[in-house]
């Protein structure tokens, strides 16, 4: 980084890096039963609704317009209706439902650095396998941290950033540079531990020397937004010196990785970038360098243009406040069918991977979801969710399960976790593991 940055700059610059791997000490993981991955996409700004439900329930259901990209995967997904995230209903705005979809807790209204929330599903599942892959877990996003305060519900931004958390203070950071996704895949399959965390604890050094010298240069509020990222970036620099601890690694990729493969750090527009993002995921799936990932395609209030698909002419944010227009929610079906191609892109991607009599898709749970139904409304109710893959052979995919309005989100989580090897009996506000989605 250089040495003189504007504000603004430098606050890029420390999410990227915030985004950076911290490898973790690795032990010893047989390569015969293939592995079990969890990965969470989530999509801002809820969705229109009559255009995403499906109609049938059961095996017998027709995907919706907005679900018809999944046709060619449709016997391995679970399309799920009804769920809601209780905590989230008092909340005014998108940050109170957006940072705790993967929660379900009630996140603490905040405009500074005091933090509350909980610990992520995700999070929850990579505490199990941390030991046997290089990267405890996967966070990714297209866009950088948002700072500063939302002052129309007083919350700050930086919940609106985040999904994945570690525990109720600590939000993890994402990478949102494809090219910087790969070399730390390469990095984790290739390099020995410690090398890799060495270096890793360089770079880590000089972006917080460059930020406490930055904080000394402005306000009060700029430096609260400042302590934000420090006190995360803290976090992972005790990340780094644990995995610099000297242990050996026993680890195997399970596929190569070329790196000359590497993808462009520059993006020609967002669809590129998500596309890239996708084959990330993928890929560390595929080697085996992380079992659990998250994916944001968006901030909470994400506004990006959706120019580039046609019969688009506004941003995300102001088509889905459709307030019932015809015109805006032909445009909000078209963006959200768009993302619904992307999640499907992923799905036959990871379809294609064989292992042995199975697939990567097969051994998988990749979850789509909003926080949102009607982002008119900002409605918690009925969220728009579709889990793809087979976890292993334990999911009962192929299906339209449609509960009572208001069953708790949490126990699709609980549900996962437990196909995942978690012995939980709870989750969050959960009342039992989903009834259907799971084979006995």
């Amino acid at each position: 980084m250089k040495s003189n940055l504007s504000r603004r700059t430098l606050l890029r610059g420390a999410g990227a890096a915030l985004g950076l791997p911290w490898l973790e000490a690795m032990a010893a993981s047989g390569p015969s039963a293939p592995p079990m991955r969890m990965a969470f996409l989530y999509m801002p700004n809820g969705v229109n609704v009559p255009a995403w439900v499906p109609k049938g329930a059961g095996r017998d259901f027709q995907l919706s317009p907005t679900l018809e990209p999944l046709a060619a995967v449709k016997d391995k997904i679970t399309v799920l209706s009804g769920l809601w995230n209780a905590g989230s209903k008092g909340g005014d705005g998108h940050y109170v439902k957006e940072a705790a979809i993967l929660t379900c807790q009630t996140i603490k209204k905040t405009q500074g650095a005091d933090l509350g929330n909980g610990t992520s599903v995700d999070q929850v599942a990579a505490k199990l396998v941390a030991n046997q892959t290089p990267l405890p877990s996967l966070e990714l996003g297209v866009a950088p941290v948002a700072i500063g305060v939302d002052a129309v519900v007083g919350y700050t931004r930086v919940y609106g950033s985040h999904i994945a958390w570690s525990d109720a203070t600590t939000p993890l950071a994402r990478e949102i540079n494809p090219r910087a996704v790969y070399e730390r895949l390469f990095r984790a399959a290739t390099a020995p531990a410690t090398n890799a965390a060495q270096a890793d604890k360089l770079l880590l050094d000089r972006v917080l020397a460059d930020a406490k010298r930055l904080r000394s240069e402005v306000g009060a509020a700029d430096q609260i937004r400042l302590d934000e990222y420090l006190s995360l970036m803290r976090q992972m620099e005790t990340r780094v010196e644990r995995a610099s601890s000297g242990m050996q690694r026993k680890w195997k990729a399970r596929a190569p990785l070329d790196p000359k493969a590497a993808p462009s750090e520059n993006p020609t527009g967002h669809a590129e970038h998500v596309r890239l993002m996708m084959d990330m995921i993928a890929t560390a799936f595929q080697t085996d360098t992380t079992r659990v990932s998250t994916f944001m395609f968006g901030n909470a209030v994400s506004n990006v243009s959706f120019r580039f698909l046609d019969g688009v002419s506004a941003g995300h944010h102001d088509v889905s406040h459709h307030q019932k227009d015809a015109d805006k929610l032909r445009q909000y079906q078209i963006i959200n069918r768009w993302h619904i191609e992307q999640y499907a892109y992923l799905l036959s991607k990871l379809e294609g991977m064989r292992e042995g009599e199975s697939t990567v898709l097969d051994n998988s749970m990749i979850v789509f979801a909003s926080a949102l139904s009607d982002g008119n409304s900002h409605s918690p109710h009925k969220l728009p969710i579709v889990l793809g893959g087979r976890g292993g052979g334990a999911i009962n995919s192929g299906q339209h399960l449609e509960y009572t309005e208001d069953s708790p989100l949490a126990n699709l989580y609980l549900s996962m976790l437990n196909v995942f090897g978690v012995p939980a009996e709870r989750f969050s506000d959960s009342t039992g593991p989903l009834q259907g989605l799971v084979r006995s």
